[in-house]
């Protein structure tokens, strides 16, 4: 596996679960994942963030509008260098932590370490992907997430270990959000100032901000 810069654990098999079943809502009930920055959704953008680091699975749970992101991610598999998995999430309407646990269901192979990541997060790329690896080598033998932090706020992506998934799954009905709050001593904190971590699109001044557009 390909990581960008020169990184000690440049050989971790990379997971990856990309949340994109929420029904946006607020922004009359359209996609966020497919709101476009550039001439690019932001699923195509992310998929190509990506690429660098060649996951060796990668898993969309979609939900409320299913069959247009899946129509996009189809079309991102013609070019894309790594398999996209898609998996159905058709109890979305019960909230995001059903897409979490489905996700973490899906997993399927051998990988070192998950990243759990939403969809509707324009600042998200390589170089937010690179650091949350980078702080992965350098963790403690008993920390298993690496959770990002921007000005004492709490961000996404979230890396998890396998052993942590693993330890998930193992609790019916756990996703990864408890996880954290039960087992504070496994999370390892990333005090970053890449912003990216702690902005996502819910309103149309959000779109405005970010310099999205809706088609």
């Amino acid at each position: 596996m390909k990581i960008l810069g020169k990184s000690p654990y440049a050989s971790l098999r990379l997971a990856v679960i990309l949340l994109a079943a929420g029904d946006g809502s607020r922004l009359g009930s359209h996609p966020k994942a497919l709101l476009k920055r550039d001439g690019q959704s932001l699923l195509r953008r992310f998929c190509s963030s990506l690429a660098a680091f060649e996951p060796v699975q990668f898993v969309v749970v979609t939900g409320f509008h299913a069959d247009l992101i899946e129509r996009e991610i189809h079309s991102i598999q013609q070019a894309s260098p790594f398999p996209i998995t898609v998996v159905r999430n058709l109890s979305s309407k019960d909230g995001q932590a059903t897409s979490v646990r489905l996700g973490l269901e899906s997993l399927q192979g051998q990988y070192d370490v998950l990243l759990m990541a939403l969809s509707d997060q324009p600042g998200i790329g390589a170089p937010e992907v690179q650091a949350l690896l980078d702080e992965y080598s350098h963790k403690e033998a008993n920390q298993e997430v690496i959770l990002p932090m921007v000005d004492n706020e709490r961000g996404n992506p979230v890396l998890f270990s396998s052993t942590a998934v693993n330890d998930i799954l193992t609790v019916p009905g756990m996703v990864c959000r408890h996880y954290m709050d039960k087992h504070p001593e496994q999370v390892r904190l990333l005090q970053a100032d890449l912003q990216g971590y702690v902005l996502d699109v819910d309103t149309f001044e959000d779109i405005q901000r970010e310099k999205l557009t809706l088609s």
